[in-house]
């Protein structure tokens, strides 16, 4: 407090307009205030192999989570939550098609948030995901309400909390800063998809460009990102991953079993009789 006191005392300037119409100074913005820098690069870089590891785990529950509720669910139908369900349609399961696509779709994407957090790229990417889960430029439009977004990444964050927390063969030291680097590029990865549903810099809005965050790259069509071109996912890779989802979800017990048993309670030791999510 006395610092702020001191005479001749600055805070550092924020340009509050190039928040909402430059996408770069608002990345800029968020790494500076949450303090996201060398450190929690090494850590998710280094780490990057354990969060691969529990991707299949994290892709079933989520999915088993979205499902579980009519609201979530049936954005799967109506690509809309506030668009109510056809009556004369089914309930998607696990095993729908439908469901096993977008389960891929979500894969890619956590494979996605383990490459270089260093390039711009990385965080056009989850700029885009966050603007096309709100029906902006495309064709079919996925409009997601914020409250179930939001809910989805503190899921996830939870996930990873317990996952990793409860990892053997990591030191407190190295989890501790995976943690607290996930969590930062998670909450940024929040902040891309309230930027598109919030209603803050509205008065910018004949400024603001959709494509604002976007190079050549981002001026590619849905397929590149999402499509079977994505050289960090192989088909193979797919199969074996929806594989070992649908494994994982057979093998251990929910996260919301009432027995109250912690799925990830063995991560780290060997066993020949159930799932290893955790890669050697």
């Amino acid at each position: 407090m006395e610092r702020l006191l001191d005479n001749g005392f600055q805070p550092k300037h924020v340009d509050r307009k190039a928040l909402y119409v430059n996408f770069e100074e608002r990345i800029k913005y968020l790494h500076d205030f949450l303090e996201f820098g060398i450190a929690d690069v090494e850590a998710l870089v280094t780490g990057a192999k354990y969060v691969k590891a529990l991707i299949p785990t994290v892709v079933t529950l989520v999915y088993e989570k979205l499902l579980q509720r009519d609201i979530t669910s049936r954005a799967f139908h109506t690509r809309s939550t506030a668009k109510e369900k056809p009556e004369d349609e089914d309930w998607l399961t696990e095993d729908t098609p439908q469901i096993q696509r977008r389960k891929v779709f979500l894969r890619w994407y956590l494979n996605r948030l383990c490459q270089d957090p260093t390039k711009m790229e990385f965080w056009r990417y989850i700029g885009k995901v966050g603007m096309m889960h709100s029906g902006q430029l495309r064709m079919d439009p996925l409009s997601v309400e914020y409250i179930h977004i939001g809910a989805c990444i503190g899921y996830i964050q939870d996930i990873m909390i317990e996952a990793i927390m409860s990892h053997q063969q990591l030191s407190l030291r190295r989890k501790i800063a995976l943690l607290r680097a996930l969590t930062k590029v998670l909450w940024i990865q929040n902040d891309m998809f309230a930027r598109w549903h919030v209603k803050d810099g509205d008065e910018f809005a004949d400024e603001i460009s959709l494509m604002s965050m976007d190079d050549q790259e981002g001026q590619d069509k849905e397929k590149r990102m999402f499509g079977s071109n994505d050289s960090s996912v192989s088909q193979e890779e797919d199969k074996s991953s929806l594989r070992s989802a649908n494994s994982t979800l057979h093998s251990s017990k929910s996260r919301t079993d009432p027995t109250g048993v912690c799925p990830f309670a063995n991560l780290g030791k060997a066993s020949s009789t159930q799932t290893k999510i955790w890669a050697n």
